[in-house]
């Protein structure tokens, strides 16, 4: 909070790298209790929170004689009491962070409307689009709107799943999302070549979908997405070239259609813990992040259970699966080669339906790649038919009781098999 003067002012953004003498030294009392004292009286009394209400509140002046109507004051009233509650919510969440556990006894949870939206997942559904504060940088939340049309609450959703996905990777990456699904996922030596191969994996499901990219869109990228027959509703980056962006807005069929949103660097991601809302609750639980195993530079703690090792190629194609396989819908099966997706198996009630609907999907392409399973193998039907696709290699968690079957298997076709001791649902 601030301190001087007659005028209360206190803020809820927080800040870092702050000491714990100087946020209890910068802990409003007056502020607050003058803010509230207004507001309950506000049959008498209009209070003014932001500069968000002043050219409302002057404008009703103007019109009612020097006046504010009962009906305005009250929904000043409301706002200040959320200012407040606002600002209690960050103090007890600033110091339920200096407490080791990572769920207090009482959660308190503050947002703050960014829009209205159209409609929710259907048009019978009404929806609003609600930001933390402060937003982070690098999310879509925090992302500029640069051009395009509204932005749906079904692309807010696959926008999130999309940025969420490039940003495992260190290398130039390109992900398309269907129905929060990746169809399509690469990396590549260019952010154009690895655009081009998460096309290639399932060109038909790529046609209207939303993309991410993990690097500034450039003009021979922007040329590869706009070519005919092509076309995606939103793209996520953390920037445009002026080249770049001139062809995406200026090309007949994208000018007056595609969105484009610049979400910055990406960084890491600073939101610890996920929440699920259910009827009478909240689940909470800690984000399914970048986990022991889970990268090439932890290959040593995953363990080799065939009598066959992964060659280097294969290495990369399963490191690359299993953080695309993290991404899909339960149960996932992704089969990838030269970093790329080329079949997806998603949220199917067995895994042998999502081990077929994978190979489908990749055809002939399946011939030398390799399988990423997000949960064990129940049985050794997934080995027989990715076996049967061509596949040369499997990466999954083990723990299944009848793991020993599956290792027989892939030992019988020749194939190499990883267990990394990590499973990735995502329900």
């Amino acid at each position: 909070g601030e301190r001087g003067g007659s005028t209360p002012r206190f803020s809820v953004e927080s800040r870092s790298e702050v000491s714990h003498e100087d946020v209890i030294e910068n802990i409003d009392i007056g502020g607050p209790s003058m803010v509230r004292s207004a507001a309950k009286n506000y049959h008498d009394v209009a209070v003014v929170t932001s500069p968000a209400q002043y050219g409302e509140v002057l404008d009703e002046l103007r019109s009612h004689g020097a006046g504010l109507t009962l009906e305005t004051r009250k929904r000043l009233a409301g706002a200040a009491f959320a200012l407040t509650a606002a600002y209690d919510r960050a103090i007890s969440g600033y110091f339920a962070g200096q407490i080791s556990d990572n769920f207090p006894a009482r959660l308190e949870l503050s947002f703050t409307k960014r829009s209205s939206l159209r409609y929710g997942e259907n048009p019978h559904q009404a929806a609003a689009f609600y930001v933390e504060s402060p937003t982070p940088s690098g999310t879509v939340a925090g992302a500029s709107v640069l051009h395009g049309k509204e932005l749906s609450y079904n692309n807010l959703l696959d926008l999130d799943s999309a940025l969420n996905l490039v940003r495992e990777f260190d290398e130039p990456a390109a992900a398309v999302i269907k129905h929060n699904n990746p169809c399509g996922c690469a990396v590549g030596s260019s952010l154009e070549e690895a655009f081009r191969k998460a096309h290639d994996g399932d060109p038909v499901s790529a046609f209207g979908g939303v993309m991410a990219f993990n690097r500034p869109v450039d003009g021979p990228t922007a040329n590869q997405l706009t070519e005919p027959n092509r076309f995606v509703e939103c793209i996520i980056a953390p920037d445009f070239t002026a080249e770049g962006f001139e062809i995406l807005t200026t090309r007949p069929k994208w000018k007056n259609s595609v969105r484009l949103l610049r979400c910055g660097p990406l960084g890491t991601r600073s939101i610890s813990l996920d929440y699920r809302r259910i009827d009478g609750g909240l689940l909470v639980q800690q984000r399914d992040s970048l986990a022991a195993g889970d990268r090439c530079e932890t290959a040593s703690l995953a363990k080799i259970v065939t009598k066959r090792q992964p060659t280097p190629e294969e290495w990369a194609d399963l490191w690359f699966g299993w953080r695309v396989c993290k991404h899909v819908k339960s149960n996932a099966i992704v089969y990838a080669r030269g970093g790329m997706i080329v079949g997806v198996g998603a949220g199917q009630m067995s895994r042998i339906d999502s081990t077929f609907m994978a190979g489908r999907k990749s055809g002939e392409r399946s011939r030398g790649a390799v399988l990423a399973s997000d949960a064990f193998f129940p049985f050794a039907d997934n080995v027989h038919e990715a076996a049967k696709a061509g596949v040369t290699a499997i990466i999954q968690p083990g723990g299944s009781v009848r793991d020993a079957e599956s290792i027989a298997a892939c030992d019988e076709y020749g194939m190499a098999m990883v267990f990394t001791g990590v499973r990735h649902f995502r329900h």
